[in-house]
């Protein structure tokens, strides 16, 4: 009995009363995912939840209110609840259920870029062309770790009233109240019923509100949305005005990210509220662990699913594990965004005692008066830890005798997932002098070091400890980080973006499109580091780029849909790098390809401009589902209509996406599109063909015209296998007019032949 929790006694002492025991001990939250919203009233729906939840309990509406913890009631069905694994079970087989699923945790995806993107203006981001000022009356909604309200990006000066669309609030709590919301952060909510079930109750969350007390979600908004402000830096580096892609739209906060993590049902929550309460927008800078399961029991598939169907587009990030297949938020109903650099680094230099120069990444302002030895951290090994624990400077692993007033070189396996801002305070309590780190991943993200510090890839880490070996008193000297500009071609796709090919659907390109992601200064939360300003990296740092450029979309195009907003940036989008060569990849500088950067590099000067759209709606999408193994049945437990699979696809290639991918090409294939002209009313395109190596591509017609806008028309893409090829191959497919270019990747692989040989 000493060895029982308190709530587990509780529970023992529940049982005498006649409570169920099992709950106590086994019970967990899962996610009872039940379609689309039906035509009940809200308060209605609620009740149909508990008397559910009470046939699992014995009849108990006592027990079933317990249990509950969210009923999802706006944009779509269903609750969250405690439940044992046998009750979920009993729920799954209910009507009406879709999908019944743990609570599972999602991870964080943790201004000069606009300027390196060619938007140009402190507030107004104009477009040459068109006017983005109707961006006051377009509201973005940020799922994310909340908003430092009080930070100069989310003034309010000069904005004009809140739109009378807005149906959202500004929920109060610690440090948060209804006056912390403006005219610029114009709703606010928090959600934690998930993580708190989940988590030790005993552990202390900063700021149960709505209030930001990790930066993430202040660093996002102010990317997306933030307004102009003047002097900005880090600790002196990357000086100049920040701003936020749409500085005069509108920011609603939905905060469901705690300190380790987010919660799907908490998730599930946002989504549904920010149905309700009138967003345009989307914005997720997190996701699943890779590999994906099915769309219907993942939380941000389901959400954004509804989402679409109410006109909202959502934008997620693709995910930071950086190997092949490794894409997250994969859905084809969502925006999903790649990382890249821009023309602006920060780095410090190496100095060796023989006058050899090296530089490496660091946010370090520490700088080296004078030269020191350097070693290797095998060399300063201490207790029990052997000298190859030791080269990767684990914590205790040094001798403080060997490491004082030395420059160490250390080590961070590649997809670890060690902090490699610890190892130079464990060099630091060691009495390092300074740290040279050698990531074997070749991961380009600066880190603000606690001493003078760099990060160099495996081949210049090879030099330095050669030249170690090989001197008889080696010694280095580093410098403090810099600022430096057009250091290398730019954009790069980073090393830690995920990468596909999608490993649930591999008939839909993931990542669509790349934004910058690598060393962005934005808004922070000053209760973290007492900041107002940071610099981080990862793709929850190109998403909002991307939200950005969709909100200036959205501004000037109204009327369009999600998926309209979507095929704008993906067909106009580049695969050249400002150099005009093709984009590379870091760290080994291979050409980069669609599983890299999708349609490419987003390009915002032409996004107002795409001439044509590929435009897909809920029907579509129950089309693209029927082709992936979903009969009427399962489908209409989604929809919640009469909707039929009588309009299927043969294969998921055949939804009306700005992408083509063909992964099992047998012999021959073809696939149909529909383009809608939203440039000039009367207009000639003439299709240009790349075609992938050993593929031969024909497309019918190979001119369209066209006599009014809006007017649609569709076309055959036809593959054959010319030539036997192994693996994926790439080309790609451009309408080109007077005034406008039109691109869509190609991504086909040949299947193998039945001599097991690639045709």
């Amino acid at each position: 009995m000493a060895s029982l929790s308190w709530s587990c006694i509780f529970c023992l002492f529940l049982a005498g009363f006649g409570a169920q025991v099992g709950l106590c001990f086994s019970s967990k939250v899962y996610v009872v995912y039940m379609g689309s919203k039906s035509g009940d009233d809200p308060d209605d729906v609620l009740s149909q939840n508990h008397h559910m939840l009470a046939s699992v309990h014995g009849g108990s509406i006592e027990q079933a209110q317990a249990s509950h913890l969210y009923s999802y009631r706006h944009g779509f069905r269903g609750f969250a609840a405690k439940l044992t694994e046998e009750q979920a079970s009993q729920i799954a087989q209910m009507p009406g259920v879709v999908s019944v699923f743990p609570n599972l945790k999602r991870k964080l995806h943790t201004t000069r870029s606009w300027d390196f993107m060619g938007l140009l203006g402190e507030e107004t981001m104009e477009i040459p062309g068109h006017s983005t000022k109707n961006q006051v009356n377009v509201i973005i909604g940020f799922i994310d770790t909340g908003i430092w309200p009080e930070s100069p990006s989310f003034s309010d000066a000069n904005m004009p009233p809140v739109p009378a669309i807005w149906r959202g609030k500004c929920e109060p709590g610690e440090a948060f109240n209804a006056s912390s919301c403006n005219r610029k952060v114009i709703g606010a909510r928090y959600y934690m019923s998930g993580y708190e079930a989940e988590e030790d109750s005993a552990r202390i969350v900063s700021f149960r509100s709505p209030r930001d007390s990790s930066g993430h979600g202040s660093h996002t908004a102010s990317t997306a949305a933030g307004r102009y402000v003047t002097n900005v830096n880090y600790k002196g580096l990357a000086t100049g005005g920040a701003r936020g892609g749409a500085p005069m739209a509108r920011i609603a906060v939905y905060k469901t990210c705690w300190d380790s993590g987010c919660y799907d049902v908490d998730l599930l929550a946002a989504f549904d509220d920010a149905i309700r309460d009138g967003v345009h927008l989307l914005s997720l800078s997190l996701g699943p662990d890779s590999p994906q399961g099915d769309y219907f029991k993942d939380a941000i598939s389901i959400g954004s699913f509804h989402a679409a169907s109410h006109g909202v587009l959502v934008v997620a990030s693709v995910g930071n594990a950086g190997n092949s297949g490794s894409a997250t938020n994969i859905a084809p109903w969502m925006i999903t965004v790649g990382a890249s650099s821009m023309d602006r680094d920060f780095a410090s230099d190496i100095v060796l005692g023989n006058g050899m120069k090296f530089t490496g990444e660091s946010l370090s302002l520490f700088e080296m008066n004078a030269s020191a030895r350097i070693i290797s951290a095998s060399e300063a090994s201490a207790g029990y830890f052997t000298p190859y624990q030791s080269s990767y400077c684990l914590e205790s692993s040094l001798n403080i005798t060997k490491a004082r007033g030395k420059v160490l070189v250390c080590r961070i396996a590649e997809g670890s997932s060690e902090s490699k801002l610890e190892k130079s305070k464990v060099v630091k309590e060691a009495g390092g002098a300074g740290m040279v780190l050698i990531d074997e991943a070749d991961k380009d993200v600066a880190i603000p070091f606690v001493i003078p510090s760099a990060i160099v890839g495996k081949e210049i880490g090879r030099k330095i400890l050669s030249y170690i070996n090989n001197t008889r008193k080696p010694m280095s000297k580093i410098s403090s980080a810099k600022t430096v500009l057009d250091s290398q071609p730019a954009p790069r796709i980073a090393s830690f973006s995920s990468k596909g090919p999608n490993s649930l659907t591999p008939e839909i390109l993931k990542p669509d499109v790349a934004a910058p992601g690598l060393n962005i200064l934005a808004a922070w939360s000053p209760a973290v580091g007492k900041m107002q300003f940071n610099i981080l990296s990862g793709t929850s740092m190109s998403s909002p780029h991307i939200t950005g450029i969709a909100t200036l979309v959205k501004a000037v195009h109204p009327s369009w849909s999600p998926s309209a907003i979507k095929s704008a940036i993906m067909t106009t989008a580049t695969i050249l790098n400002k150099n005009g060569k093709p984009i590379r990849v870091d760290p080994e500088g291979r050409m980069a390809n669609a599983f890299d950067y999708g349609s490419g590099f987003v390009d915002p000067r032409r996004v107002l401009d795409p001439g044509l759209v590929y435009d897909a709606h809920q029907i579509d999408y129950n089309a693209f589902l029927c082709s992936i193994g979903y009969d009427e049945k399962s489908l209409r437990l989604v929809t919640r209509d009469n909707s039929t699979c009588d309009q299927t696809f043969t294969t998921a290639s055949s939804l009306n996406y700005p992408s083509i991918t063909v992964p099992n090409l047998k012999d021959s294939f073809s696939v149909t599109r529909t383009v809608t002209n939203v440039g000039k009313p009367r207009s000639v395109y003439k299709a240009v063909v790349s075609n992938p190596v050993g593929i031969n591509v024909t497309v019918v017609p190979g001119q369209l015209i066209f006599n009014r806008y809006g007017q649609k028309i569709k076309f055959t893409v036809n593959f054959k296998v010319a030539a036997p090829s192994k693996g994926y191959a790439f080309g790609f497919l451009t309408w080109r007019s007077e005034d406008a270019r039109v691109t869509s990747p190609l991504v086909v692989r040949a299947a193998p032949s039945p001599m097991g040989l690639m045709r």
